[in-house]
């Protein structure tokens, strides 16, 4: 599932491969953007801002969402692409490498010096160069002020940018907080020290682990894990949704004994 580390990983691997080059190869198979034509322009730079990829082409910026399914692939020039064709939105090429980006649900191109109407609404980026105490102290600021549950809190990308559902019911389980506590009343400060910890210990994996353990099946406290046994504590782990609005809910697990939910009526274990 795509979130700020696996965005942060796509972006190093574009940026490797096309910064300093001159794009020979552009297409955007989007109608909006499919007329812009990049070739001649030399990329300056590909960067992740929350789950957001934004490649600086002359003086214009592609930028692209991965959403859930979306992917940046990239290959030598002519190599068989690893997914049908047909699921291509963005084709960039360069001299030494072809970037494909595969079922991106959302790309537009801006003025580089407009990138803040694309962006600008992102909370503090634990992964970004520009984070620090005083962005920590902003994102638990964010957070603090937020009266709903502190897993929907949490993925607001308004609040702090990057973590998504994997990471809001890992950390919440590591800060024994119930999912529907509001975040008003949490310690927020502790909550973003700890999901920073976890998502740059994780920036550089290619499997996430949250347990320390990178074996499959014992790399999560609570994520997917319904029914199964709590690792610390034996409590059955139980399984919720939660979200903003009905079409922005997300499955929720938590263990009770290690967070006590205040509403576990609609659970199912």
């Amino acid at each position: 599932m795509p979130e700020g580390d696996t965005v942060y990983r796509a972006a190093q691997r574009l940026h490797a491969a096309l910064a300093g080059h001159e794009v020979i190869r552009f297409d955007l198979r989007v109608p909006k953007v499919a007329t812009i034509d990049l070739r001649g322009e030399t990329v300056h730079a590909v960067i992740p801002r929350g789950k957001h990829i934004l490649a600086r082409i002359g003086g214009l910026t592609l930028h692209s969402h991965l959403k859930m399914e979306g992917e940046w692939h990239v290959y030598p020039p002519g190599a068989r692409w690893r997914k049908p064709a047909h699921t291509a939105r963005a084709i960039i090429g360069v001299d030494t490498a072809d970037a494909v980006g595969f079922d991106l649900a959302m790309i537009d191109v801006v003025p580089t010096d407009r990138e803040h109407e694309l962006i600008g609404h992102l909370g503090p980026d634990p992964l970004g160069s520009d984070w620090t105490p005083a962005s920590a102290a902003d994102a638990a600021a964010h957070l603090a002020r937020d009266e709903r549950p502190a897993h929907v809190a949490i993925l607001d990308q308004r609040n702090v940018a990057g973590f998504g559902n994997v990471y809001a019911n890992e950390l919440l389980f590591v800060r024994g907080i119930a999912p529907t506590t509001p975040a008003s009343e949490v310690d927020t400060v502790g909550l973003i020290e700890t999901g920073v910890r976890m998502i740059r210990a994780n920036r550089d994996r290619s499997a996430r682990t949250f347990t320390g353990e990178d074996r499959p099946g014992r790399r999560f406290w609570v994520y997917g894990r319904t029914g199964q046994p709590c690792r610390r504590c034996g409590t059955r782990i139980r399984e919720t949704s939660l979200g903003a609005n009905a079409t922005s809910e997300r499955n929720v697990f938590w263990c009770p004994r290690c967070q006590p939910a205040r509403d576990t009526s609609q659970s199912r274990a």
